[in-house]
């Protein structure tokens, strides 16, 4: 029962490490005692199921807005059940702990229905002293040494000293060069929705009027902008079929990057489009978010909430996009593909800039957006980019490559911010070494399980 309750404990601890508390010293805390839970337990893989159940419950609970408790209900207990093989710990040594914890991490981020990697630990450790490691070992890489000094803390609570683990602090010894070629001055507009709720996008024409609105407003005190930036979801009347939307787009003179929803050949997608009078080109969302913006095991879904059936599946695109506006090299960047490593490190690759367009009007006050920018805050250090992230609703932010925000915006409240950012062309250690920073991670978790099994079991 003890071991029960250290599980239902470290998993409600963990979940302190992310918005809205976000205290980040908490995770490698909870995950060490949730070690010394896997090592009394006798029924590890329970007990694993309990830690991740309380951790994801607490965490997630932003997913029942508006929508009721049954799917956040499934999202938790789903994924509590791929934290399970953490019992193997218990078998083969808990200095084995952090290696499997790492490995059904990466799992979550792809499996299933393309993964879900939100509660990645790394995402919770953006005012971390350590945080650095991610331009060096990307997001991956974060969270190996968060469970390294986990395990070196359950060495310590043993009464052991194993600071073996800790060996990768002399990565930080690292320089992170920024190699800046100009400055783009930018406007982000947060237009607003008339109200949060599922339905915001019933009143697609009032949230682009919000945005006309606010824009025009920004552009009286300052009309010097290179580009304008508008969110997802800003421009849901789509603008290549309606005469008047286009009409009041290309009043403005300054460059757009807009978020809508267009149809092609009977399509629907969702976009970021670059437009000028002259120039419009158009980037469709690669990463659609499961059971928002298409159905998965739709007639299953349809039993579980009458909700699916109003779900009008989206198209997917099939490769990325840099829109050029003078100097700047800029990598579209929408809402869920956030926590696709691919498509981070594909378009940081590809940029000098990036920009993040969401839309977080479905989950109200939640700390749904806050979530969302700890994770643009580890991207930003992680690809060694300034990062624009701009919602329809809130949080929009200035992000610089050392994850530090420099401006921002509350939640629900038209709103506008000037930023003027450098443009960064060099690459981050982690982008220089693409995939080997994951097998390096990996590799020095083996080599901890391995060595670290006589000193911490």
């Amino acid at each position: 029962m003890v071991n029960i309750l250290i599980a239902i404990f470290s998993g409600a601890l963990l979940s302190g490490a992310f918005a809205p508390l976000s205290i980040w010293w908490l995770a490698p805390i909870a995950i060490s005692l949730h070690i010394l839970a896997i090592q009394r337990s006798p029924r590890p893989f329970l007990n694993s199921f309990i830690f991740a159940l309380v951790f994801n419950a607490i965490a997630l609970h932003w997913t029942s807005t508006f929508v009721g408790a049954v799917p956040w209900t499934i999202l938790a207990i789903g994924q509590a059940v791929l934290f399970m093989p953490l019992g193997f710990a218990h078998k083969y040594g808990v200095a084995l702990y952090p290696f499997i914890f790492l490995l059904l991490e990466q799992l979550r981020g792809s499996f299933p229905f393309g993964g879900f990697g939100w509660m990645r630990v790394a995402y919770s450790q953006a005012d971390a002293p350590y945080s650095s490691i991610a331009a060096i070992g990307g997001a991956v890489g974060l969270s190996a040494f968060v469970l390294c000094i986990s395990l070196t803390l359950f060495a310590l609570l043993n009464a052991r000293l194993h600071l073996f683990p800790l060996f990768p602090l002399i990565l930080l010894l690292i320089p992170i060069h920024t190699n800046s070629i100009g400055t783009v001055k930018v406007l982000m507009v947060q237009g607003d929705v008339p109200s949060l709720g599922l339905d915001f996008n019933s009143r697609a024409k009032a949230v682009f009027l919000n945005h006309v609105n606010e824009t025009k407003k920004a552009l009286i005190k300052d009309n010097n902008v290179d580009f304008i930036l508008w969110p997802e979801n800003a421009v849901d009347v789509d603008p290549f079929t309606n005469s008047d939307v286009e009409a009041t787009i290309n009043t403005f003179s300054a460059p757009l990057i807009i978020g809508g929803v267009t149809r092609q050949k009977g399509d629907l997608q969702n976009v970021s489009i670059l437009w000028t009078n002259k120039v419009k080109e158009t980037y469709v969302k690669q990463h659609l978010t499961p059971f928002g913006e298409y159905i998965p095991l739709r007639s299953i879904a349809s039993k579980i909430s009458p909700l699916a059936a109003s779900v009008e599946d989206f198209t997917p695109g099939s490769s990325s996009k840099i829109f050029a506006i003078g100097a700047a090299e800029i990598a579209p960047i929408i809402c869920f593909e956030l926590i696709d490593d691919s498509i981070l490190s594909t378009a940081a690759q590809a940029s000098n800039l990036m920009v993040v367009q969401t839309n977080s009007a479905t989950f109200g006050f939640s700390p749904e957006s806050a979530q969302q920018l700890e994770i643009s805050r580890i991207r930003a250090i992680e690809h060694a980019r300034n990062l624009l992230s701009v919602s329809t609703t809130g949080i929009s932010a200035v992000i610089d490559s050392t994850g530090e925000i420099t401006a921002r915006t509350d939640i629900h409240e038209p709103a506008h911010l000037f930023a003027t950012v450098q443009l960064l062309d060099s690459q981050s250690p982690r982008d220089r070494a693409g995939h080997w920073a994951t097998v390096a991670a990996f590799i020095w978790l083996l080599i901890v399980g391995r060595t670290g099994r006589k000193v911490v079991t």
